[in-house]
């Protein structure tokens, strides 16, 4: 099937369109990718003889036609940026209205799936909203923006999230790096409700309540996107298991551990914060675990050392591989703290391995999985692949939106 393109003519007569605009034109053949439904434009796909990229501003918004004048779409650009357009599917310039209707749309998604309000309403791309995201917390609502083109539109966004859910608390978590490959500044602004209505802000997972901090927290503040995954985990978790959970945060997969019965449970991280709030989590859901901060390669090492085994490991690192370069050297680290987890599991002991550098595949985390397990004299089977969950859907033709990988491994010794 073809797909469709949005034309000028589709919009009706007394709607102000994009047609003063100026245009961003294409190479010869560049068009396909978009035709495909990708939204992004590479600056050597244009055509910079006619249009050359210096005249923009970052953010200005383009019509972008391809070699032979065949209108593809509304874009954002920035000359600075590699991605140098991304294709916002309209004709019409944004307005509040206009991102009223995309946060509807993908509200509808999340309350399908989601019995309480606390998930991430707005995933880029991937609900049509390039360069956006928006986490949720009941009345509550975190953005991160990532570029020129939709910081642009910083009070349309917040004017749509009070229309569409009454948002009482908003804060703009803009300090992530893509905005420095944008040229934009860092920084953290609330600009709804009063300095003490965020923090700590409250996340309900399937009947279990937990506190994060928002301002001063990793990225948005909860990790929305390994909801499913924390929850494949409870198959895994024995009555009266030992868990190690590494790259701990607040404790997420230590406390649904926990709570499914496991009774000698031990969180790994850098942060004091961070550990700190994980046992005020575990108290909230009245079950008990230990902390131990440290480097995670250096603790596990240590914990080796001690001889401590434990039936389930858990390791959720950051991301490894943030650049496409950084693939190698990240794959050498998977491997690594693959091997230092495997290490400590006893018989028939549970390894649950996650990624979350989309520079490096599923198939490259499953191989840094083998090499470990060579390396540890290990025998792997995996059970179980995951990956982000629903509310950060994938789009189809942008294969940049799938980044979340976990598998879960069954780990014994090597057959002799």
């Amino acid at each position: 099937m073809t797909p469709y393109v949005v034309q000028e003519s589709d919009v009706p007569a007394d709607t102000v369109t994009a047609a003063d605009l100026p245009t961003l034109r294409l190479k010869r053949n560049e068009d396909r990718r978009l035709q495909a439904g990708h939204l992004w434009v590479f600056s050597n796909e244009v055509d910079t003889t006619q249009t050359p990229l210096p005249k923009f501003a970052a953010g200005d918004l383009v019509r972008v036609l391809a070699h032979n004048d065949r209108a593809l779409g509304l874009a954002y650009v920035n000359p600075k940026s590699l991605i140098c357009a991304r294709l916002l599917g309209t004709w019409q310039p944004p307005t509040a209205g206009w991102f009223e209707a995309r946060l509807r749309q993908a509200l509808r998604l999340r309350e399908r799936l989601y019995a309480t309000p606390f998930y991430r309403l707005i995933y880029g791309e991937s609900d049509g909203l390039p360069g956006l995201v928006v986490d949720r917390y009941a009345d509550s609502c975190v953005v991160q923006i990532g570029t020129a083109g939709m910081e642009r539109y910083k009070p349309e966004i917040q004017q749509a999230l009070v229309a569409v859910l009454g948002t009482r608390s908003l804060l703009f978590k803009n300090d992530s790096a893509a905005r420095e490959l944008e040229g934009l500044p860092s920084y953290v602004e609330q600009t709804l409700g009063e300095s003490g209505d965020l923090e700590p802000a409250l996340v309900v997972e399937d009947g279990l309540r937990f506190h994060t901090a928002l301002q001063g927290g990793q990225k948005t503040g909860w990790f929305f996107d390994q909801a499913a995954n924390r929850r494949a985990l409870v198959k895994y978790v024995a009555r009266g298991a030992r868990v190690l959970d590494v790259f701990s945060y607040v404790g997420a997969w230590a406390v649904r551990a926990a709570a499914a019965g496991a009774t000698d449970v031990l969180c790994v991280d850098s942060s004091a914060a961070a550990l700190d709030m994980a046992e005020k989590n575990a108290r909230e859901n009245g079950v008990r675990i230990r902390t131990r901060r440290g480097d995670a390669f250096d603790v596990l090492e240590e914990l080796a050392h001690e001889k401590s085994q434990f039936d389930v490991v858990v390791v959720d690192p950051p991301a490894f591989a943030k650049r496409k370069k950084d693939a190698p050297k990240a794959q050498a680290a998977y491997r690594r703290l693959n091997q230092l987890a495997m290490q400590l599991l006893g018989a028939d002991g549970i390894l649950v391995s996650c990624s979350c550098s989309y520079h490096l595949s599923a198939e490259e985390l499953q191989d840094a999985i083998g090499k470990a397990a060579r390396g540890a004299g290990k025998m792997v089977q995996i059970l179980e692949a995951g990956g982000q969950a629903p509310d950060h859907p994938v789009h189809p033709a942008i294969p940049e939106t799938r980044y979340l990988k976990a598998y879960f491994c069954r780990v014994t010794e090597a057959l002799k």
